[in-house]
């Protein structure tokens, strides 16, 4: 359990070390990880897309459908949550009210991308990009219209997979430029594309590790070698849970039961104090009505 109330996401990568922010996709998963002490969360796109929505991510969530998940999961968190906006869900006062809505909801920091619209993941084909003008336009609304400085803009670009390795820099240097304050050079291919990242910016750097996506995925000390600040873990998470809940949806369409399950279980008591049941026991256990034969507060 945490022990003490995380610093702001600014403060903290003005110090040494790696950020390690797993991705949570729902209120359980927000929970769960907001208890163990992470220094950031990441709100995935993905994630939330497809347990709120039951789609794919592209470019099928709204603004609407994504800030009330911001806001559920920020208020509920002490950990400073980092939130996927897509390209900011339209023009460029689509990205200023996207980046007001965001902040207002209690994001740490917004990620914002150089997709054209409609976007998709960043670990699958058919990826497009604006002309880089059109992303420096984005960053420079995004900066300009949020109201603190400890709200962060994380500038990411797609170009690496269909433009090459040196527009995705360059464009990382022109979002520098612009005012971002964290570079998210998405789908590096190998791990000698992620040194020539480390190298080239002075600016935070994000790793996105995706299991089964087209970046290596590598350990903390590699990411912290290579240069990399922050290391988002978007569906390690969900990937999990999805495969265990197949493995028991299977076993009880299969044999009618839960009897002789071969997955492990977090017992029901954990579950129910990990979403607050004793809080409301307690609750109940202050204010409970009195028995017929004793008086009520107010007759004492």
């Amino acid at each position: 359990m945490q022990d003490q109330t995380p610093q702001p996401l600014r403060a903290r990568l003005q110090q040494p070390g790696l950020v390690v922010a797993p991705g949570v996709h729902d209120m359980v998963s927000l929970r769960m990880a907001d208890a163990l002490g992470f220094e950031a969360l990441y709100m995935t796109g993905f994630g939330t897309v497809a347990s709120h929505l039951g789609l794919p991510d592209a470019g099928l969530a709204t603004y609407t459908d994504m800030v009330g998940r911001v806001r559920q999961m920020a208020s509920m968190a002490r950990t400073p949550l980092i939130a996927d906006g897509d390209t900011g869900y339209g023009g460029l006062l689509n990205i200023a009210h996207t980046v007001q809505g965001y902040e207002a909801a209690g994001a740490a920091a917004i990620q914002l991308e150089d997709q054209q619209m409609p976007k998709k993941c960043g670990h699958t084909p058919g990826r497009r990009v604006v002309p880089v003008a059109d992303m420096v336009r984005r960053i420079e609304v995004a900066v300009a219209s949020r109201r603190s400085r400890d709200f962060l803009v994380i500038a990411r670009t797609d170009a690496r997979t269909t433009l090459g390795l040196d527009e995705a820099l360059r464009r990382g240097e022109a979002c520098a430029r612009a005012g971002a304050d964290v570079l998210f050079i998405e789908s590096p291919e190998s791990v000698e594309e992620m040194r020539r990242i480390g190298e080239a910016f002075d600016l935070p750097l994000v790793a996105n590790m995706v299991e089964g996506g087209r970046t290596p995925v590598v350990d903390r000390a590699t990411l912290e070698r290579l240069g990399y600040r922050i290391a988002i873990h978007p569906v390690t998470a969900l990937l999990a849970a999805t495969h265990a809940m197949q493995r028991a949806y299977r076993t009880l369409r299969t044999h009618g039961s839960s009897v002789g399950l071969d997955a492990e279980l977090m017992p029901f008591d954990d579950l129910t104090a990990l979403m607050g049941f004793p809080d409301v026991h307690a609750f109940e256990r202050r204010w409970a009505e009195p028995a017929p034969d004793q008086p009520r507060g107010d007759e004492r």
